[in-house]
């Protein structure tokens, strides 16, 4: 897979794709992540991308000739399109599991007050991580590309841990609550039955207790 940004600030992405599973992932050639400086379009010699909005409205938006140039330039046949937008369908396990089967995914990072809604004629999806605000769409745009990138064959190893983990199950619930050695803590203990041995009981339990509270849980046998 190709996961193509365009974003004001490259540089934010610095370290955090080149560490850990994303890190590994680039590295074993699973996913391949490039990050385009917006303003290599921009509308003039000063490397603006944005204007005034028509109206007399405070803020500036990012222009859609500029992003038209942008997708224009990167895109291909297999280009599956993403905006970030607080107006945008919320992000869920849902989306990162369908996205796994695009081939090149492109991801445009929104700043200031926004886009030209002629934009959101240009692109497939436009996609919301939540209902807050934040500075602007690289933050979302690293959410998105780490929650499909480690469903990715290969990226999580031989295990395929990531079908048992929360939003993963069947049901779409939280995972359960897990526990690891010392067997008792400051009062709190392990419940009995993970460390009966019997994975029928485990099995039930950890069904029982999918999406509980963890901290009532240890208390609990």
């Amino acid at each position: 897979m190709k996961v193509n940004i365009i974003t004001l600030f490259p540089e934010m992405f610095e370290g955090v794709f080149d560490t850990s599973i994303i890190g590994r992932a680039q590295k074993n050639k699973v996913v391949e992540i490039k990050c385009h400086q917006m303003r290599q379009w921009a509308w003039n010699s000063y490397g603006a991308v944005d204007d005034k909005p028509y109206g007399g409205d405070v803020g500036m938006l990012i222009r859609v000739d500029v992003i038209d140039k942008a997708i224009k330039e990167i895109k291909n046949k297999d280009s599956h399109i993403i905006l970030t937008s607080a107006r945008g369908k919320k992000f869920t396990q849902e989306d990162a599991e369908r996205l796994t089967k695009e081939k090149n995914l492109i991801i445009i990072c929104g700043h200031y007050e926004g886009f030209d809604e002629r934009i959101s004629e240009l692109v497939d999806e436009e996609v919301s991580v939540g209902d807050y605000v934040l500075t602007g769409g690289e933050i979302p745009a690293m959410m998105i590309t780490d929650a499909v990138t480690r469903l990715l064959p290969g990226v999580l190893g031989k295990d395929e841990s990531s079908k048992i983990e929360s939003f993963s199950l069947p049901d779409r619930h939280i995972e359960f609550p897990q526990y690891t050695r010392p067997a008792e803590y400051n009062g709190q203990k392990v419940p009995k039955v993970l460390t009966s041995g019997d994975p029928k009981k485990i099995r039930e339990w950890q069904k029982l207790h999918q999406g509980s509270n963890s901290n009532k849980n240890s208390k609990k046998g």
